[in-house]
C-alpha cells in the first residue's frame, strides 16, 4: 500500500478507480462535472503524493508550490503542454503521459472530420432536420470527393501514420511534411516526403495536421499557409488548437481562401458561444473528442492510474516524459 494520497481530477471509470484504490492510502476523485479551478485544484493537491491529471488542468509553479510532497503528474494525455515541465523538473517531480494508446482512435476522427466537411454532413443534416428537404436538384449540397484526392499530411508520427493508411484505403495520394523523414512509414503507406511545408500545402487538396505543439509549430498554419493552400482544400486539425491560428482560420473561412475546415481543437479552448468561428457553415467543429471512445478512454485512464502507481511504488515510470529538460 502507497502511503500517501492520489488526486484525480476527474471522475474515470469504476474499474480505474477500484485499481488506485487497491495501491493508494487515500484516493481523492474530483466529483463535479465541471473541472476544479486552479485554486480548486491546488487546494486538493495538498499532501498528494500523485495527481492523475487531464490535459485541461493547468499543473504551473504555483500548484506545484502547494504540493511538495508530490512525486508524479500522471497526465491521461499524449499531450503535456499544460504541465511546467521545467518546474516539475526542478522539483524532482516525474511527468507521465499515455502515449500509444489512441492513435487509431484519433485518426479515425480526423478521417471522420474529413468525410463531414467535404461532403458537407452537418450542414446538409441541420437543413433537412430543419425541415428544408425539397425537391431533388443534382446541384444540392455539392462538396469534394475524398477518394482519389490528394492528402497533405503534417506530421507522420503514429497518429498521422494511422490516417495514412486510412487515406490508402481511399486511394488518396498521400504526401507528408515532417522535422524528420520516415523512410520506413513512406514505404508502409506509400507517402512522398515534401521537404517544405509550403509545397506541400500548395499540392493538397486535404491538409491534415498532427504535430505536438511546440515553440516551432505555435501558429505553424497562420495567414501565410492558408494563402499557399488551393482555393478547394480542406485543413483537419485533431492536434491542439494553438497550432493554428484563430483569427487567420477565421478568415480564410469567411474569404473563401480555402473550402473550408474540420476541427477537434480550438485556441482558445472552449471557444465562447459567441465566437465567430463558430457561425462558419463551411467549418466542422467537435469540443476535443478525437479520442472519446469508451475503450480509448479507460485505456487512456488505466494507462494514467498505472504510471503514478508505478512511481509511487519505486518503479520505473511507464511512460515518462521530459527526460531531457
Amino acid at each position: 500500500m502507497i502511503d500517501g494520497k492520489i488526486f484525480v481530477t476527474r471522475e474515470l471509470a469504476p474499474a480505474v478507480i477500484q485499481r488506485l484504490r487497491t495501491e493508494f492510502r487515500e484516493v481523492d476523485v474530483w466529483a463535479p462535472y465541471e473541472p476544479p479551478t486552479p485554486a480548486e485544484l491546488a487546494d486538493h493537491a495538498v499532501g498528494c503524493v500523485a495527481l492523475l491529471t487531464m490535459v485541461s488542468d493547468r499543473i504551473d509553479e504555483e500548484l506545484l508550490n502547494a504540493a511538495p510532497t508530490l512525486k508524479v503528474v500522471a497526465n491521461m494525455a499524449v499531450g503535456y503542454n499544460n504541465v511546467d515541465i521545467i518546474a516539475a523538473t526542478a522539483r524532482g517531480i516525474l511527468i507521465t503521459n499515455t502515449p500509444n494508446v489512441l492513435e487509431e482512435t484519433t485518426a479515425d476522427m480526423a478521417f471522420g472530420l474529413m468525410l463531414a466537411v467535404a461532403r458537407r454532413v452537418v450542414e446538409s443534416d441541420s437543413d433537412t432536420r430543419a425541415g428544408n428537404w425539397g425537391l431533388w436538384h443534382p446541384g444540392l449540397w455539392l462538396g469534394h470527393d475524398v477518394h482519389g484526392a490528394t492528402l497533405g499530411i503534417v506530421g507522420l508520427g503514429s497518429i498521422g501514420s494511422a490516417v495514412a493508411r486510412r487515406a490508402k484505403g481511399f486511394d488518396m495520394q498521400i504526401k507528408y511534411t515532417a522535422r524528420n523523414r520516415r523512410h520506413d512509414s513512406e514505404v508502409k503507406v506509400g507517402a512522398e516526403f515534401v521537404p517544405s511545408l509550403y509545397d506541400m500545402l500548395s499540392q493538397s487538396d486535404f491538409v491534415s495536421l498532427h504535430v505536438p505543439l511546440t515553440d516551432s509549430t505555435r501558429d505553424l498554419i497562420s495567414t501565410s499557409a492558408f494563402d499557399a493552400m488551393k482555393s478547394t482544400a480542406y485543413l483537419v486539425n485533431t492536434s491542439r488548437g494553438d497550432v493554428v491560428n484563430t483569427d487567420a482560420l477565421l478568415a480564410a473561412l469567411q474569404n473563401g481562401t480555402i473550402a473550408g475546415a474540420g476541427i477537434d481543437v480550438t485556441s482558445p479552448e472552449p471557444l465562447t458561444p459567441d465566437h465567430p468561428l463558430l457561425q462558419q457553415p463551411n467549418l466542422v467543429i467537435t469540443p476535443h473528442i478525437g479520442s472519446a471512445t469508451h475503450a480509448t478512454r479507460n485505456r487512456m485512464a488505466m494507462l494514467a492510474a498505472e504510471n503514478a502507481i508505478a512511481v509511487c511504488s519505486g518503479a520505473s515510470a511507464l511512460n515518462l516524459v521530459g527526460r531531457d529538460l
